[in-house]
């Protein structure tokens, strides 16, 4: 037997494995159910499973499934190789449209800004995370890493530490030089931030300049980036 057929065969038993241990219920939302589970011995992880979509023809739902699941799987492969901070991805089932990868322990940006939110250190800690945050999304974006729903919710502090930040939910992900995707991408996260955490809004130009910091390629996707935040205004102002 050689040694990939050995690890496709650990990772057989280990997921026949899994099945028989408990389910915590973390998140359900319209694509996914997230799921706290195991499938090593002692060692928590995560599993991010799209149910079927009775909605749907079932031949349909199964190649979209299917299609979603290797795209986020291979999405997260790909970070890992390049270093970036995601989830470890553990095992796949396409079929079954389930991933399953490492749990981080630790909080969302979105908790870790309300927790701090009544400290007397509360703008020097929240300068110091949009700083790292515009260092991490560069990295992203230098590697042409397309997140698609940057929010602090899904950016996770692992245990607590604020500078090391890792990104979760990869399910609208992509690869691409899209000068335009990566603007849009800063744009829904700043966004997120002025809708979610009203006062930490003026502090999203520490992002960007620290964004532009980490990537000296930046310029041109931070011009994009004002045409896609006035374009956006002006929606707003119409209704």
């Amino acid at each position: 037997m050689t040694e990939k057929q050995d690890l496709r065969e650990t990772c057989k038993v280990l997921y026949s494995t899994s099945e028989e241990q408990n389910r915590v219920t973390v998140k359900q939302g319209a694509e996914a159910v997230v799921f706290r589970t195991s499938i090593f011995p002692g060692e928590p992880c995560l599993l991010k499973c799209r149910p079927a979509k009775h909605w749907r023809h079932p031949i349909l739902d199964q190649r979209l499934t299917r299609r979603r699941c290797l795209a986020e799987a291979r999405l997260l492969a790909k970070c890992q190789t390049l270093g970036l901070k995601c989830p470890l991805l553990y095992f796949v089932d396409p079929k079954r449209g389930e991933i399953y990868m490492e749990w981080i322990e630790g909080c969302s940006v979105r908790d870790y800004i309300r927790s701090i939110e009544s400290s007397e250190e509360y703008e020097v800690l929240l300068r110091r995370l949009m700083n790292n945050i515009g260092k991490e999304v560069a990295n992203l974006h230098k590697n042409d890493i397309i997140h698609g729903d940057l929010t602090t919710s899904n950016m996770m502090l692992r245990n607590k530490n604020q500078d090391d930040i890792v990104f979760i939910d990869f399910g609208l992900g992509t690869v691409i030089e899209s000068e335009e995707d990566k603007a849009v991408d800063l744009y829904v996260l700043e966004r997120a931030l002025a809708s979610t955490h009203p006062n930490s809004e003026q502090l999203f130009s520490l992002t960007l300049e620290s964004y532009s910091k980490s990537w000296k390629a930046s310029k041109s996707v931070l011009r994009r980036f004002e045409d896609v935040r006035m374009r956006g205004r002006k929606r707003s102002m119409v209704g």
